[in-house]
């Protein structure tokens, strides 16, 4: 019995050595597949680390109570060297400015966008900010030498236009200084003097505000005021030409950011545009409603529409379809909503009336900051 006891262990000695060796050699085998995933993913890091110092973009990494956790080289020559630590919002404050477009900011003399993604596994943020001044000056240099050369391409035009109500107020003003003219018609040739300069200051001005359209104020506006103001503007001018006339007002309190001014004549411009392609006995609609993080304000008319051909050049400066329009109502509009970092549509089909939609982005200067941080 003991030799078989014996002779029993002596082979569960033997098997148990066999195992070790096995189990040996596949420690090995995964020792050295841990270490060549290890010195891929050390080769991965350094090239990533390279990769985040060479990058002209900053990039800044957040935990989920959006304090900065590290940086790379760009974005420590953007914000300084003493970000890590510190609340973003805290960053936001002493370095940025917002602007009226969404996701832009003023960095000192620069601007810069920020674009951010969520961190599904930490749970943070990483933002990618990219310096985009020279675009940014790009971009405004080609939107006025367009407006330059569309100037330009209209010079002659602009100046019959200028030429005709001169003439006329010239006539009628010379016709104030005949001997034994009645007073009935020297009042009425005072009134059409009147009127023909009245016209000519509304080219100048429509000329100016065209040639000046990049040029947007920091008001805080509430939509509701600016409804208000372009209703009680316009709603004798209305009533004069024999139009019912409505607003609907669903801004919830929304708020705009830009030159109130500009805005308010974009506007109106629209509006009048309205009224003069409205027979009397038409309606026209001003409204303002609220969606999401945007604000749709509409001017819909009755009349007979924009005919499909139109359509496509109805925005383009100096071109109407009205005898006595100088062709810078819409294309001042356009103008000021894209300067707010806006756009407006055309809706029309012929025969079925036409609704302009201008949409604006919402939000303050303190909403954007907080958004960011």
């Amino acid at each position: 019995m003991f030799n078989q006891v014996s002779a029993e262990l002596t082979q569960a000695y033997e098997a148990l050595q066999g195992r070790v060796a096995s189990l040996t050699e596949e420690l090995a085998i995964a020792n050295g597949e841990l270490r060549r995933q290890y010195q891929e993913k050390e080769a991965l890091s350094e090239r990533l680390s390279s990769l985040l110092d060479a990058l002209p973009a900053g990039v800044v990494l957040l935990d989920q109570l959006a304090v900065v956790t590290a940086f790379n080289p760009a974005a420590m020559a953007m914000f300084g060297s003493d970000m890590v630590g510190r609340h973003w919002g805290d960053v936001v404050r002493q370095h940025l400015e917002p602007t009226l477009t969404v996701g832009e900011w003023l960095l000192g003399e620069g601007r810069v966008s920020i674009a951010e993604s969520v961190l599904a596994s930490a749970g943070g943020k990483i933002l990618l900010i990219h310096d985009v001044t020279a675009a940014h000056r790009m971009k405004a240099e080609l939107e006025r030498n367009h407006r330059l050369a569309a100037m330009g391409e209209m010079a002659a035009s602009l100046a019959h236009q200028l030429r005709t109500p001169l003439a006329a107020a010239l006539l009628y003003t010379s016709n104030l200084g005949q001997a034994g003219v009645p007073d009935e018609a020297r009042a009425r040739f005072s009134e059409k003097a009147s009127g023909q300069l009245r016209r000519l200051e509304r080219l100048i001005q429509d000329v100016l505000l065209f040639a000046r359209g990049e040029s947007i104020g920091r008001d805080i506006i509430p939509a509701s005021d600016l409804l208000l103001e372009a209703a009680q503007t316009v709603e004798p001018l209305m009533r004069e030409h024999g139009l019912e006339f409505a607003t609907v007002d669903a801004c919830a309190g929304a708020k705009i950011v830009g030159s109130r001014k500009a805005l308010f004549g974009g506007l109106v411009n629209l509006l009048e545009n309205a009224m003069q392609a409205t027979p009397a006995g038409g309606k026209i609609c001003l409204s303002g409603k609220r969606s999401g993080d945007l604000l749709a304000i509409g001017v819909r008319d009755s009349g007979p529409g924009i005919a499909r051909e139109t359509q496509a050049r109805i925005f383009e400066p100096f071109f109407t379809t009205k005898g006595q329009g100088t062709g810078l109502g819409l294309a001042i509009a356009l103008g000021v909503a894209r300067a707010h970092g806006g756009t407006i549509e055309l809706f029309s089909e012929p025969g079925d009336g036409a609704e302009f939609v201008i949409s604006l982005p919402l939000g303050s200067a303190e909403s954007g900051i907080e958004e960011n941080g």
